[in-house]
């Protein structure tokens, strides 16, 4: 079982993103910076940054903030190819930015967008009601989540917990999730025999989840579930739980 050792900063969450899973990375412009600079730092263009940070000119000044890259967290049902429809990008392009080896993607993973504007354009009048509207529906969502069980084989099996710190781990999965960077990554570790990896599945007591780690101790029914600390994953202990393998 791999897990990963890097931490990605990031900033600012945009005004409204509580009703979405977008969020930026900002840059405080330095004295004698210019944009070619900054684009050539950040591996983005002049026109990508005037055009992300609705700019009327390039001329910057000190101690002025410009959203770089933006990213966006991973929700159950997702694909780089629905997420790729989503911000006009190619899978190739997703994969390139973020390093990734395969097209597995997890529920929480974050995605790096590199020199797009996909903050959404609320009007401010607008992002109060809609943000307790998005909350009330995501309660109800919850609750139903709880009330309906997801459509799929459901199978028993004893579940235990890890960390991407553990000892002797490196943080990356086997399939190429960096849980160091996305310390909130729903993710257990399977016997790819009775749970294929990529799968995406309900835990009971975990929620949706997606099968993107393999380890030697995992053998049969048995699974790992990835939590984002040492304390979360004594908690969980070790329990025998449902998991139904969702279909599609």
């Amino acid at each position: 079982m791999k897990k990963l050792v890097a931490a990605l900063a990031t900033s600012v969450i945009i005004a409204g993103a509580a009703a979405t899973s977008v969020s930026a990375e900002e840059y405080e412009v330095k004295k004698d910076d210019t944009l070619w600079d900054i684009a050539n730092e950040y591996d983005t263009t002049v026109d990508d940054l005037v055009d992300i940070n609705e700019l009327k000119t390039t001329v910057i000044h000190p101690k002025q903030k410009l959203f770089i890259n933006e990213t966006y967290m991973v929700e159950k049902g997702d694909t780089l190819i629905g997420i790729g429809k989503k911000f006009d990008v190619t899978v190739d392009d997703i994969k390139e930015w973020n390093n990734l080896e395969s097209d597995v993607i997890v529920i929480g993973q974050e995605i790096e967008i590199k020199g797009k504007n996909i903050v959404q354009e609320d009007k401010p009048s607008n992002k109060i009601a809609k943000n307790a509207n998005t909350q009330k529906t995501s309660n109800k969502e919850s609750k139903s989540e709880q009330d309906n069980s997801p459509d799929g084989k459901t199978i028993s099996v004893k579940a235990t917990a890890y960390t991407a710190g553990c000892d002797g781990c490196s943080g990356v999965t086997s399939t190429g999730v960096n849980l160091t960077e996305n310390p909130n990554a729903k993710v257990i570790a399977v016997d790819p025999n009775v749970i294929p990896l990529g799968s995406e599945v309900y835990v009971e007591g975990y929620g949706y989840a997606t099968a993107a780690d393999i380890g030697g101790g995992i053998n049969g029914n048995e699974i790992d579930i990835h939590v984002p600390t040492k304390d979360d994953a004594y908690n969980w202990g070790v329990r025998t739980v449902d998991v139904t393998i969702i279909n599609k």
